[in-house]
């Protein structure tokens, strides 16, 4: 299958919480629930609450069935990519399917804005792993951080977390983005401290901006206080920021590495070395690819501190 061809399955991506996932995108390009002022993808385009089959999936397994062969083989199948994933009215018979077809365990990232809908918990009942995210501790900064859809309200997001925790099978991690100089103060995250509690996840991952977000006023949490944070949390909590490298292996012969590149650039920038570990290409052999496609205008870098990311250039 032609890479350039695939319309819902990237990567594998080098993923800092997962090591390298498969990903599967189920909504249209930033099709979400919140525009997050530090969204890698950029400013959310269609900000949404309707569950809908957004993508048709007969065609979303069919294609996963045809890409699970080749490639390295990821430690997850991830439902994630462009948008918020539980948008998907099907997801529930998409994570049945995969499982159908793989023991590879899969993972839903996602923002856990829809968690109060029932219809929603059920389809994710029989995942692996559910990530869910908590950005803030009350509705004033969840405004300023998440910009949520104005159906939904931050007690609500916090009820449906708390309730989809009670019931489902499978490990919850539980992911709270830092922002320096609004979430990055103790007394502001006791408060998601107290709801964490109330959710019992199998581990908490402390993360921050390390990739051009939607916003310049989006800021890294230093390391420094993201260590302070962590001591507020009680169980197992991680700081994800930064992660660990993936070492890379040889490309499989045949495969259209430019289209594979090009689908995992347009769900999230990404720096060479990060390339290289998700897809298990040489450094030198990405660098070939990415010089390519910045010449017939396809890719394009930003310089971020000492990193530079690659993302695909979209056309109107």
């Amino acid at each position: 299958m032609s890479a350039r061809a695939a319309r819902f399955v990237y990567g594998p991506v080098p993923s800092r919480r997962l090591g390298r996932s498969l990903g599967v995108d189920l909504v249209p390009y930033k099709t979400c629930s919140y525009d997050c002022t530090y969204c890698q993808l950029g400013r959310t385009t269609n900000r949404t609450t309707e569950l809908r089959e957004y993508a048709p999936v007969g065609a979303v397994l069919d294609e996963l069935r045809r890409r699970l062969p080749s490639g390295p083989t990821p430690d997850f199948i991830g439902l994630a990519g462009s948008g918020e994933p539980t948008l998907h009215a099907g997801i529930g018979e998409l994570v049945a399917g995969i499982k159908g077809m793989t023991t590879i365990p899969v993972a839903v990232l996602t923002n856990g804005s829809m968690l109060w809908a029932s219809d929603v918990r059920a389809g994710l009942a029989e995942a692996d792993l559910v990530m869910p995210s908590l950005d803030a501790g009350d509705q004033r900064v969840f405004e300023r951080v998440n910009r949520p859809h104005p159906d939904i309200q931050f007690d609500r997001v916090v009820d449906g977390l708390i309730t989809f925790a009670d019931g489902f099978r499978g490990a919850i991690w539980l992911e709270v983005f830092v922002l320096g100089g609004i979430t990055d103060r103790p007394d502001h995250m006791e408060r998601i401290v107290s709801i964490a509690e109330r959710i019992h996840p199998a581990r908490v991952q402390l993360n921050t901006v390390s990739r051009p977000p939607a916003e310049g006023n989006a800021h890294a949490a230093s390391a420094e206080a993201l260590e302070r944070l962590r001591g507020l949390f009680p169980g197992f909590c991680e700081i994800i920021a930064g992660g660990r490298p993936i070492e890379p292996t040889d490309a499989a012969a045949g495969r259209n590495t430019a289209g594979e590149i090009l689908a995992l650039l347009g769900r999230r920038p990404c720096t060479v070395e990060g390339i290289s570990a998700g897809l298990g290409m040489r450094a030198s052999e990405v660098v070939k690819h990415l010089d390519a496609l910045c010449t017939i205008s396809a890719v394009r870098s930003e310089r971020r501190g000492d990193a530079v990311f690659y993302e695909e250039v979209r056309t109107a």
